[in-house]
């Protein structure tokens, strides 16, 4: 598999994984139970939900895009595509910066091994058994 077939194929798995994704959170999503979450049905079974802080105290409340949010849903949104909406957008804000960090963290310099090439040796690696340094066939 020469370069440019890899980069398509990876490219391929990434819209697909991508399209599956938001799929699922655009079409599933409505499906969610209404039933308390995890924490919130504990903290209900155990009788300290009355013990959170207030909502105008709670630090999340007070990021920027908190007023966009409720619960799961889309404020300004009608209820019935309100939290396929939320999914949609909280689907592409994942990817994006899981994307941006990708793109961050990996130098892409272009220079991938071409498997057509392959010598066998992608390095300097001390333990590579080549035919001239094949420890089994040699005599000392």
């Amino acid at each position: 598999m020469n370069t440019s077939d890899r980069k398509s194929s990876n490219r391929l798995l990434i819209l697909g994984g991508l399209g599956l994704s938001l799929a699922v959170a655009v079409f599933v999503s409505p499906f969610a139970s209404s039933n308390p979450d995890g924490l919130d049905r504990v903290s209900e079974d155990l009788g300290f939900v009355e013990k959170a802080a207030p909502d105008d105290q709670v630090l999340a409340n007070k990021l920027p895009f908190a007023s966009i949010f409720e619960e799961y849903s889309f404020r300004g949104v009608p209820e019935p595509i309100a939290t396929p909406v939320a999914g949609l957008l909280g689907t592409l804000a994942t990817f994006g910066l899981a994307w941006g960090m990708g793109k961050l963290i990996v130098k892409d310099d272009g220079n991938f091994p071409d498997d057509d090439n392959y010598d066998g040796n992608y390095g300097n690696d001390p333990q590579n058994l080549t035919p001239d340094n094949d420890s089994e066939g040699s005599q000392v």
